[in-house]
């Protein structure tokens, strides 16, 4: 089978080749070296330049909006798996344009070219993200599961209430497992991308019988993820502060929640969808089902490779942040008898021994500028 990787060279884009060319498959990616991702040289990272000298992946250098490169690449592929995206909620706040304009044309032409161009895709998967469904779900104790109406209110922020309460009686609420069901109300313009994106992708999948999946990453980690990108994972930001000596900086109070799950979990679930022999349009949770709060993975971290270090956390907000949110895995486990393998403090050393032999630059300080400048710290 040939297979089309848009993003490719990337973060999960070159975990999820690695595991294409060790399953055989006829491997082309796509990528754009985003300076943002790879740096300022925007070099072909060694990982993916030693499987192009190997000659077991074919590599080209440009972007998903361009249909005179896409059109010859969709032809000649039975399936595509398409990560390629600018990712970052809060750049997204001021980037709106370039952030719809990526994520949102470029999966259009694919469309598109599915649409009217001759071709063999027998399968469709794209990268869409937790982020789509805003705050996660919530018990009230006496209302009981909440999956839609959760938000704190800029008064509330601004008072350092950090907690959401029931939009129904204002009671406290308990964040519990994130079912695909729940209510989507995407809190950024990079969740609205990603929405989009996954509707699109789906209602086209229907219409002309392409068997296709959206997969709601939840926060991924692991080796090869930018450490100079301040939009990227908070575990890889944490990093790139305490490989230079600096405090890590958490907002609010530091006991929001996420769920975290290591990218070669992700490329295995994107190699699940390819494999699969369901033939309809699914959207999917991919994570651990775990919560973890952003302090416990500050203190981590501080403590394997920096104990002399403390966190520092600033009691402000961003705006499009949301509190807890972290999943409820069961139904890829139902469909495709899909289940991550690595636990968090094991990925977490995984990732550790990759940073030791890279350059991380903190740009941190540079990225809250930006934002405070445009009011979107408070």
């Amino acid at each position: 089978m040939k297979v089309l990787v848009t993003g490719g060279a990337g973060f999960i884009g070159s975990h999820t080749t690695d595991l294409l060319v060790e399953r055989g498959y006829d491997v082309t990616i796509l990528d754009n070296l985003d300076p943002q991702v790879h740096g300022s040289n925007a070099k072909v990272p060694p990982w993916t330049q030693a499987l192009i000298h190997q000659k077991k992946i074919r590599f080209l250098r440009g972007d998903v909006r361009d249909r005179g490169l896409m059109t010859p690449l969709v032809d000649e592929v039975d399936a595509v798996i398409h990560l390629a995206a600018a990712v970052g909620v809060g750049q997204s706040m001021y980037q709106p344009h370039y952030y719809i304009d990526v994520n949102l044309s470029g999966t259009a032409l694919l469309l598109d070219l599915l649409a009217n161009e001759k071709h063999h895709v027998q399968k469709l998967i794209v990268a869409s993200s937790m982020s789509i469904y805003g705050e996660g779900s919530y018990q009230c104790a006496r209302c009981g599961k909440i999956q839609a109406g959760v938000s704190r209110s800029l008064d509330q922020l601004k008072g350092r209430d950090w907690e959401p309460k029931c939009p129904r009686c204002s009671n406290s609420l308990e964040a519990i497992p994130t079912d695909e069901s729940k209510v989507i109300e995407s809190s950024s313009i990079y969740a609205i991308s990603k929405r989009v994106q996954e509707e699109m992708v789906l209602m086209m999948g229907k219409t002309y019988s392409i068997p296709s999946f959206a997969l709601r990453y939840f926060n991924v980690y692991g080796p090869r993820q930018s450490l100079s990108n301040p939009y990227t994972g908070v575990a890889a930001i944490f990093l790139s502060r305490i490989l230079n000596g600096n405090r890590p900086m958490i907002f609010e109070d530091g006991n929001q929640s996420r769920d975290f799950i290591h990218v070669r979990d992700i490329a295995r679930a994107n190699l699940a969808c390819l494999e699969s022999k369901q033939s309809g349009q699914y959207a999917l949770n991919v994570g651990c089902g775990h919560r973890i709060s952003v302090n416990q993975i500050a203190e981590i971290l501080i403590r394997k490779l920096d104990p002399k270090l403390s966190s520092e956390v600033v009691f402000k907000f961003r705006e499009g942040d949301i509190r807890h949110c972290y999943s409820d895995p069961s139904a890829i486990a139902r469909l495709l008898g899909y289940k991550p393998e690595m636990n968090f403090e094991s990925g977490l050393d995984d990732l550790i021994d990759w940073c030791r032999a890279e350059q991380a630059s903190d740009k941190v300080g540079q990225s809250y500028d930006e934002l405070a400048a445009r009011g979107l710290v408070r």
